[in-house]
């Protein structure tokens, strides 16, 4: 028996949502099932398959560490590369994407060693190649542990070949582009300051160095001088002359020398000041400007019985001399101005001198541009073996002062262990007690400071001290002080002429042909992105010395060369040959095993040849991927499209892997540098585990999602430091959850689509509006991917889902979509749009959250195999509608002050909702009641009723301030309620067969009940 209007249930007649999609993600759990479906499928190689033959875009990856769980900074950088390469593998690109990790030197050393320290053991008594097994194999345990928490952050890439700088092809790459550094020159051995960690025993790079507050000791410092100048001659001459010329004053002969001599600098002394007492004894010059102006001060005052005495001559730049004497409570009274040229070629004692029998020689006065009168004293302490500074000032003037008979040897006062060495006479092994000590195994100040600053005060040295808080370089592993210290290394020359050695095709030197100005050109042919990056690293290359190229530690490649007693390389390209071939068969572990020597000299083994011992920095390992990746690889190229890495990566990966390109090939290995900033809790403070701020990806994972970590990064300004935390994930959760909504409603909506299509010249305007948005959405979204500009993305589609789709069209469209007959064209108009929305808006989100999409694209295409095998929409032209939009958004305009007078209504509970409602509409402005004539209002601001008029509205209509000339009155619908459509009107009942409902919808039911369907 048929159903009658009496038994029917309306609800089941209508074409409501119908999906499995559920509104309550369950991301922890369905994830991994993700991930799963994903490597069993194989999709990285089916993503290979589909982009064969396409033009490569290649992002090549910054190797991180293989020696711990991934924390949010790896989180940040890997879901940035992953979107990056997603979006232009869905926009007609083969975009492959293969993860290296970095394997050698002390982050993996370090593990290590700290293993068999908890043992008791010591890694020097083990013989080395086995060492260096234990590094290999820890950090190939921990490469697998990091793939998979990648892989977990929805990474997809060749995880199943991952590059890694242990490989035995990559360190023969690694070494071979040594040996490229080595035969062109650009290598060498030499003595410079270099920052030393002496707990770790190595050199470090800037990269490897973080800077913390520190506690220092403060010392001002009397040098006397030994030697005036010959401008200091000249100058007092001219004091004579200046007195004798004076009339009507009687100067005898006493008078006259006493003042000449008050005048003079033979009894004064220069003071200097100093953050680090201890290199004290290594000091070998003073340095001064020419810009500062300097004066000549009595002691006239002492208000302790410490430091300088009354009548102490003491020279200081006179922006800084009461400054000075406050700190050694005194008072200073200038007798003269001392101009520059009176300084230059005055020699100093050293105010040590005759300590332990050392300290005679004599201490010249040396021009520095680094000298200013900002603070301490106005004369720079200048020890070349402890400061890059230092050593430059020294190294500028030692031509000048070998001349004048002074030895210019840089001496080794400081041992790798801290301890002072025979080069400090009394602190070092003749010293009572043993050697003092700079710092510690345990990174402690040691003595050495204490020891200096009693020995200056036993020579009457000490005008004052002090403690400062300061910013001081600290190893970003062992977290302890360093300290620079003169050593041998090898160097790459940053301005030595190379001569053309290596140019790519196409690229031209401009000027001298450098590395250094090699790599200036290839950073202004770079992209950066943001752009501030160019300045920043531009700043970096331009002022750097030469890059220190060797560490002394155990686990790395080495630096196979050979050498002769004067360090010169020897240059053999047979002997490479050989070196290479092995590393390429057996690993960089051939150069330490026994016999190695005589199998790579092979003939020329009986020459006086030494094996260098020392190991590469990580940093040319990791800036030489691009060679055994990009150049090696044919699913890759050279160079590559983009780098990626956070912003302190200028002076690390970005850095190396420019100079090393440069010097090899003449350009940069990459066409465009991304940075992003660095994670702070949600106050902005670093987090960190002792302030238990820390977020940990793999938490947010298991209790949210990674697709809301994705989302987190989306939706950050990623170049600048962001913030994360508890308030900060909800936000995104909250967020998530409207666009899952969204996309749910778009799928229960589309259960009901039979792939019928409509003409664009057949659609509804308010469909054709849609198609614009989506027009206009994908140029935004496209040049969004193209210039790395997520957030932007984010934003404009989350705000069209939650304010352009749900609260608005499919708001509006809902009563024709549920109600209206199979045979509507409005609401086939309506499913078509549906469909291209699906379509593109989750195709455009696929690179940000690719479980959430993945997961929807096969609830609506159960045979697809993945989403991410699609390619993003192709929007035809003709839906970009200008014309339609700026009328659209006029109505919008009208529609706002509608459904924010129906809002009051219903807070007053006139209406429970606004299909209740048939307002008056007053609009006064022409523009807008232009916009409006030909639209029927009341389906638009989903009323069952609307009247709109021209004239003047009655007071105390309602009105928004935002929206000039429209007015409304409220009012309620006249008719009956359809039991169907719950829309109020005046012809329910009209069809005798379904009294009950409306004529539109009685029409429906009878469409649907011919199909069969009720």
């Amino acid at each position: 028996m048929s159903d009658t209007p009496q038994t029917l249930d309306y609800s089941k007649t209508l074409y409501l949502p119908q999906t499995d999609f559920p509104m309550r993600a369950g991301l922890p759990d369905k994830e991994p099932q993700i991930v799963q479906r994903w490597q069993d499928m194989d999709l990285y190689a089916k993503l290979r398959e589909s982009g064969a033959g396409r033009p490569k875009y290649v992002l090549h990856d910054g190797p991180p560490y293989a020696n711990g769980n991934i924390h949010i900074g790896h989180a940040l950088n890997k879901i940035l590369k992953d979107v990056i390469t997603r979006s232009f593998q869905m926009r007609g690109y083969d975009s492959n994407y293969v993860p290296g990790w970095d394997c050698h030197g002390l982050p993996i050393e370090w593990k290590i060693e700290e293993q068999y320290r908890a043992k008791g053991l010591d890694k020097d008594q083990v013989e080395i190649n086995e060492f260096r097994k234990e590094c290999r194999d820890f950090a190939a345990s921990w490469i697998g542990v990091q793939g998979a928490e990648f892989q977990r952050l929805g990474v997809v890439g060749d995880f199943k070949n991952p590059y890694t700088t242990m490989n035995f092809h990559a360190e023969a790459r690694i070494a071979g582009e040594l040996l490229k550094f080595a035969m062109s020159d650009q290598l060498y051995r030499g003595s410079k300051p270099v920052m030393w960690s002496v707990v770790e025993r190595t050199a470090l790079a800037e990269a490897e160095v973080e800077y913390h507050d520190y506690e220092s000791d403060t010392i001002w410092v009397k040098f006397p001088i030994a030697t005036e100048s010959r401008a200091h001659d000249q100058a007092i001459a001219e004091i004579k002359q200046d007195l004798a010329r004076r009339d009507g004053e009687d100067f005898g002969v006493e008078q006259l020398e006493g003042f000449v001599a008050e005048q003079s600098l033979a009894d004064a002394a220069v003071v200097i000041w100093t953050t680090t007492p201890w290199t004290i004894p290594g000091n070998r010059a003073v340095a001064y400007s020419d810009r500062v102006e300097y004066g000549l001060y009595e002691v006239a005052a002492v208000e302790n019985d410490f430091g300088p005495r009354v009548g102490e001559k003491l020279v200081f730049a006179k922006k800084l001399a009461e400054d000075s004497a406050t700190k050694a409570k005194l008072t200073l009274n200038l007798v003269r101005d001392i101009a520059a040229s009176e300084l230059a070629g005055m020699q100093l004692s050293h105010p040590l001198k005759g300590f332990g029998g050392g300290y005679a020689f004599t201490v010249p006065m040396v021009a520095g541009d680094h000298v200013t009168d900002d603070a301490g004293t106005g004369f720079v302490h200048t020890a070349p073996s402890h400061g890059r500074e230092d050593f430059d000032a020294w190294m500028d003037a030692a031509p000048s002062l070998r001349q004048r008979g002074i030895d210019t040897t840089i001496p080794f006062t400081v041992d790798d262990a801290g301890y002072f060495t025979k080069d400090a006479p009394g602190f070092g092994p003749d010293r009572e007690g043993g050697p003092a000590r700079v710092i510690d195994d345990n990174g402690k100040k040691g003595d050495a400071n204490k020891a200096v600053i009693e020995a200056l005060i036993a020579a009457d040295a000490l005008f004052a001290r002090g403690r400062l808080k300061h910013s001081y370089p600290h190893s970003w592993r062992s977290k302890k002080p360093v300290i620079f210290r003169n050593t041998p290394q090898w160097f790459a020359h940053m301005d030595k002429e190379l001569n053309g050695y290596g140019l790519s095709d196409g690229v031209q030197p401009q000027g001298t042909d450098t590395l250094r100005s090699r790599a200036l050109a290839a950073i202004d042919a770079t992209r950066f992105v943001p752009e501030q990056g160019q300045t920043r690293l531009r700043a970096m290359i331009a002022d750097r010395p030469d890059w220190v190229l060797s560490r002394q530690r155990a686990w790395g490649v080495p630096i196979c060369v050979f050498v002769d007693e004067d360090g010169n390389v020897l240059k053999d390209e047979g002997v490479n040959a050989r070196i290479l071939e092995a590393f390429e068969a057996e690993g960089a572990d051939a150069w330490f095993a026994q016999g190695a020597r005589e199998r790579f000299l092979g003939a020329r083994a009986g020459e006086p040849w030494k094996m260098v011992r020392d190991i590469l920095d990580v940093w040319f390992d990791s800036g030489s991927t691009h060679t055994f990746t990009l150049e090696d690889r044919p699913d890759l190229k050279w160079p590559a499209d983009v780098y990626l890495e956070g912003s302190d990566q200028h002076r690390g990966w970005f850095h190396s892997s420019l100079l090393e390109s440069c010097g090899t090939r003449g350009r940069a290995p990459y066409n465009a540098v991304v940075t992003h900033g660095f994670t702070m809790d949600e106050d902005g403070r670093k987090m960190s585990k002792s302030l238990g701020n820390t977020v940990v990806p793999q938490d947010v994972m298991k209790q949210s999602g990674a697709d809301i970590l994705r989302l987190w990064v989306m939706t950050t300004d990623y170049w600048e430091d962001q913030r994360l935390g508890k308030n900060v994930l909800q936000t995104n959760i909250d967020a998530y959850r409207k666009m899952r909504n969204t996309i749910r409603w778009m799928l229960g909506t589309l259960a009901h689509d039979n792939g019928e299509d409509v003409a664009l010249a057949d659609m509804p305007e308010l469909e054709r509006l849609m198609l614009h948005r989506l027009s206009e959405l994908d140029e935004l979204v496209r040049k969004g991917y193209d210039d790395f500009e997520f957030k932007r993305i984010t934003r404009a589609l989350i705000d069209f889902m939650v304010v352009e789709l749900s609260a608005f069209y499919f708001d509006i469209r809902k009563d024709a979509l549920y109600c209206d007959a199979p045979s509507s064209m409005r609401r086939k108009a309506s499913l078509v749009v549906v469909r291209h929305l699906f379509n593109c808006v989750v195709k455009w989100l696929a690179p940000m959250l690719p479980f959430t999409t993945e997961e929807a694209w096969r609830d609506r295409n159960p045979d697809a195999v993945s989403v991410h095998l699609e390619q993003f929409p192709e929007v035809p032209a003709e839906w970009r509608d200008d014309a339609l939009a700026a009328k659209w958004r006029k109505v919008r305009q009208v529609r706002k002050v509608v459904t924010a007078a129906l809002e009051i209504e219903r807070a007053k509970k006139a209406i429970g909702s606004s299909l209740e409602a048939a307002p008056f509409v007053h609009i006064t402005d022409a523009e807008l009641a232009k916009a409006v004539a030909d639209v029927d209002l009341s389906e638009i601001a989903i009323t069952s009723g609307l009247t709109v008029s021209t004239q003047a509205a009655p007071e105390g209509a309602y009105t928004l301030d935002e929206v000039a000339g429209v007015a409304v009155v409220p009012a309620l619908a006249d008719g009956t309620k359809c039991a169907r459509s719950w829309r109020y009107t005046d012809d329910v009942g009209s069809d005798p067969a379904y009294p009950d409902v409306s004529a539109r919808d009685a029409a429906a039911l009878h469409e649907l009940k011919a199909l069969g369907r009720i």
